[in-house]
């Protein structure tokens, strides 16, 4: 495609927000010098400490020599939605180029014409169950929810869902992620409720309502948002969050306290998050840049970096590229051999449930 002609497809893409054909990558070469051009990138809800962003953030830089202005590291899924609903035209700071959400959060962000199409030139290995066939959206990494304990609290480390319910956790338990917006909150409610409902997927969303319903009662609930610091200061001791994360804070607090992370015996659910560009981009080619160096060999190994399987990890591993001493930092395999990928519809019924219903039936303020 010609530089021209791709430029064209730029401006096409940010008038007409629904597109019927994808816009596919120029040459790097002139990808890079359109992405200069503009000079930066904004993300949004990039955790330094989450799947290794803040290293895999400055390998682009130091790469590309583009600025990234990040807004909100903390914000949760449904607030990157609303970012780039409440900063259509605006082409300041506070306009997001690029989003990181769960993978429900891709096909009705598409449906509602907030995404921009593109494919990265590793498309064909990005395997199809996760991505949008036009390229709006594809999936990024994985994980599966667990649970980080903090040891010098917690003797007895809970082993399934339903152990949050003793009294030894009293004023213990916290989710990752207020659950009313929060992808990684609101799949934690679920993955406690496919242990409650014995793997009944369609009963799970309200199942995992009740029982948080009961941590609660039994006061055993911290309605903060856990982090590595208030895992580490005692403030939520149990914290449940992807193991990416978890892993994550492990090593940075290195002992200081020592933490656990447990896979919990049932309702082992993997979470598949997803990568989409803005369709209000301020920035669009320093966002294709951006989704280029993500599913780029170095990008996909720098999740991996920090603990999550990237999407691409299948065709690394089969060409020999993920080096040994990253595999033997990841938890053993058997820990996952139980887990559970949702289907798309399957995510989106228990999101709403879930989202919808955390109000009335659990009553917790998340803050």
């Amino acid at each position: 495609m010609s530089f021209k002609l791709f430029l064209a497809s730029t401006i096409a893409a940010q008038a007409v927000l629904c597109v019927s054909t994808p816009v596919f990558a120029a040459s790097l070469d002139e990808l890079v010098a359109a992405a200069k051009a503009e000079g930066k990138l904004t993300t949004i809800a990039l955790p330094h400490d989450w799947c290794g962003y803040g290293a895999v953030i400055e390998g682009f830089k130091a790469k590309y020599g583009l600025e990234v202005n990040e807004l909100n590291p903390d914000a949760g899924s449904g607030d990157e939605i609303e970012a780039i609903k409440a900063n259509k035209g605006n082409t300041g700071d506070q306009a997001p180029d690029v989003i990181d959400v769960g993978l429900s959060f891709g096909p009705s962000a598409k449906a509602e014409g907030l995404l921009q199409p593109y494919k990265v030139a590793t498309w064909d290995s990005i395997p199809d169950t996760a991505k949008d066939a036009e390229g709006y959206w594809y999936g990024d990494y994985y994980g599966v929810m667990s649970f980080g304990i903090n040891k010098d609290l917690i003797k007895d480390s809970p082993a399934d869902w339903a152990d949050l319910l003793k009294p030894e956790f009293a004023n213990a338990v916290a989710l990752a992620g207020d659950p009313r917006a929060s992808s990684q909150a609101i799949s934690a409610v679920f993955a406690a409720g496919l242990s409650a409902a014995g793997g009944d997927v369609a009963k799970a969303g309200e199942a995992g309502l009740g029982l948080f319903k009961d941590v609660v009662a039994k006061g055993n609930f911290v309605p903060v948002i856990g982090k590595s610091a208030s895992l580490a200061q005692g403030t939520t001791p149990i914290v449940a969050a992807w193991d990416y994360n978890l892993l994550s804070w492990r090593d940075t607090l290195a002992g200081n306290p020592p933490i656990d992370v447990v896979v919990p015996k049932t309702g082992v659910l993997a979470g598949v998050y997803v990568q989409a560009i803005s369709a209000y981009a301020p920035h669009p080619n320093a966002a294709k840049l951006w989704m280029e160096y993500l599913y780029s060999d170095e990008g996909q190994l720098g999740w991996l970096k920090g603990y999550c399987h990237p999407i691409r990890f299948n065709d690394l591993a089969k060409n020999g590229k993920v080096p040994q001493e990253l595999l033997d930092k990841l938890p053993p395999a058997e820990a996952y051999s139980n887990a559970i990928f949702p289907t798309l519809d399957e995510q989106a019924a228990y999101k709403e449930t879930i989202t919808k219903n955390w109000d009335s039936v659990v009553g917790a303020d998340v803050k």
